[in-house]
């Protein structure tokens, strides 16, 4: 059977609540996850052996990459042995809150289900995504959806109006965990999540988090919200999502004059 070679997108948060921290050590959150064009390449194919690839050179293809851990899940919900060979083109920065390894290990569930003839459904598939990481079910969703739990679980909504999409990033890399070790959720907004679905108001609680861990992120944000009419962090950081001033339904705005 032939090689695939899919488009794995970014996704961005225009809204993200911090509700509370739980007994396992995850976070209950509330978001709204939007899909963007802006993509990654994953080529998964059938093989006489398994290899992770990557054009990032700085990412590793061994065990900790999620897409290494989504082949070992599907080869164990499968119940049977094969070996793929994974390849991944990267666009999307790591450290950003676009969910790039995320997306990647959706992708390599939805890949080794059509390789394998579709022993599982779109349910099933987000049921093995899941215990990979909270974003991954995200990805197979319609491409906008409102996200509760730890992340994993998923409402399809409709895909919100902004008016102009640019995407900025600042080039840092911001460690996830370090940020949740530095958010106090009863220290953030109290921002009901309906109200935010409703309004399509914007706004992050782990902002205040990811400006200690990396302090530059307020002076790049004080600088967008002069120049654009709307400005989130995406995630975790360190990305910002910007409405107005553009052309494209999506810019991608890449600077390092801030730093």
């Amino acid at each position: 059977m032939k090689p695939l070679r899919l488009k794995s997108p970014a996704k961005v948060n225009l809204f993200f609540r911090v509700l509370n921290k739980r007994p396992d050590g995850y976070h209950d959150i509330a978001s709204l996850y939007h899909a963007i064009d802006f993509y990654d390449h994953v080529t998964v194919s059938l093989s006489n052996r398994d290899a992770v690839t990557c054009s990032d050179l700085t990412i590793p293809t061994d065990h900790t990459n999620l897409v290494y851990k989504a082949r070992d899940a599907f080869r164990l919900a499968l119940n049977k042995s094969f070996f793929a060979e994974i390849d991944i083109e990267k666009a999307i920065p790591a450290g950003a809150g676009l969910g790039g390894g995320s997306s990647n290990a959706a992708t390599v569930l939805w890949a080794l289900n059509e390789l394998t003839g579709h022993p599982f459904n779109k349910d099933q598939l987000c049921e093995i995504g899941a215990e990979l990481g909270s974003d991954v079910p995200f990805f197979f969703s319609s491409g906008s959806a409102y996200c509760t739990g730890r992340g994993e679980i998923m409402l399809n909504v409709p895909s919100p109006q902004i008016n102009h999409l640019s995407l900025v990033l600042p080039g840092l890399f911001v460690a996830t965990p370090k940020v949740y070790s530095k958010c106090i959720p009863d220290a953030v907004s109290s921002e009901n999540p309906d109200s935010l679905l409703e309004s399509g108001r914007w706004v992050n609680d782990l902002e205040p988090a990811a400006m200690l861990v990396e302090p530059k992120l307020a002076h790049i944000k004080s600088d967008l919200e002069k120049q654009f009419s709307r400005v989130v962090m995406s995630g975790s950081g360190s990305a910002f999502v910007c409405e107005g001033l553009g052309s494209l339904p999506i810019q991608l705005v890449t600077r390092t004059a801030w730093y």
